[in-house]
This record gives structure tokens, sequence and C-alpha cells, in this order.
């Protein structure tokens, strides 16, 4: 029972590693992507309108964050709802942008900051407080499908039930491991 629990805990926090690697390397993409578009914008197009240029660039990067998310960092948690998901992972990008858009306003507007460098740099505070915010968000309320059909957990329910009842199976009745049929 403390070896299938502590293998559990051990599978949980590698899965828990892996989606933090995909999530930071999509989030790598996603920030060059953010940053290229916003930058260019700054400096061009929208020179007088930095809050609006960061908007821009953030919604660019998040559609882009959306599809990689879905289709890599959090597959095997997709949920079944498409629409659904989209639409979570819509409004917590929504408070991730106002997040790192907010920084930019609030270095312009609130600091009375004129230097597009400094308020790039603002943005990019931003956005990395909102990529802690999108991970957890992500994780527990846009790609939550159940871990029990991620094949290497799939017997998890049934050390919690064994535990949670209290009544360990019999000698006779044991479940096979995860090596194979118990031996007698």
């Amino acid at each position: 029972m403390i070896s299938a629990l502590a293998d559990r805990i051990r599978g949980l926090a590698s899965l828990f590693w892996r989606e933090v690697a995909k999530f930071g390397a999509v989030g790598g993409v996603a920030f060059v992507i953010d940053n290229g578009l916003t930058y260019y914008l700054m400096h061009g197009p929208m020179t007088d309108s930095e809050a609006k240029a960061r908007f821009v660039g953030a919604t660019v990067a998040t559609i882009f964050s959306w599809i990689a998310n879905r289709f890599w960092t959090f597959r095997h948690r997709r949920q079944d709802n498409v629409l659904r998901e989209f639409v979570m992972f819509v409004i917590i990008n929504g408070i991730g942008i106002g997040i790192s858009t907010g920084f930019t306003a609030l270095a312009k507007y609130g600091l009375g900051v004129t230097d597009k460098n400094l308020l790039f740099l603002a943005g990019v505070v931003g956005i990395l407080v909102a990529t802690v915010v999108r991970f957890f968000a992500y994780r527990f309320l846009v790609f939550n499908k159940e871990l029990d059909e991620e094949p290497a957990f799939s017997h998890d329910h049934e050390l919690i039930e064994v535990h949670h009842h209290g009544a360990p199976a019999a000698d006779n009745e044991r479940q096979p491991s995860v090596d194979g049929p118990a031996k007698s």
C-alpha cells in the first residue's frame, strides 16, 4: 500500500513537471509572439497606443497558446466539450491579458512612465505574473479532465477506496500489482 502510494506520488510529480516543461516551451514561443508583435506595434503602427499594442500581441499569442496547450501540453486532460474548454481558456487569458496590459497601463498612466522600453518592460513583468496565474488556472479549470484515463494512473482509485474504507484486501483477494499478478 505504502509503495503503491509512493509510486502514485512520484507519477503525479513526474506528470506535473512534464506539464510545467511543456507549458514553459509553449509559453516561451507565445512570449516571443506576444513581445515581438507588441514591440513592432509600439514602434510602428501603434506608436501612441502602447497598452493597445500589448493587447493585440497578447491576443495573437493567446490563440497560439490555446492550440499548443490543447494538443500538446494538456492533451491527456482535454475536455470533451471543446466549446466550454475554449471559453474557459479565453476567460483565463482575458484575466492574463488584463494583468499584462494592466502593468503597462499602470506604468504609463499611473506612474507617468513615457519611455517605450520601460513600458515594454512593465508589460513583460505583467506577463510573468500572468503566466503563474494561467498555469494553475489551465491545469485546474480549463484542462481538467480526470487523470484516471492516464494509463499509468488507471488503478489509483482502488488504492484510495481500499484505504478509505479501512478494509484491506485479504491475501487471497490481493489485486494485481503494476509488476504483474500477485504471488501467493
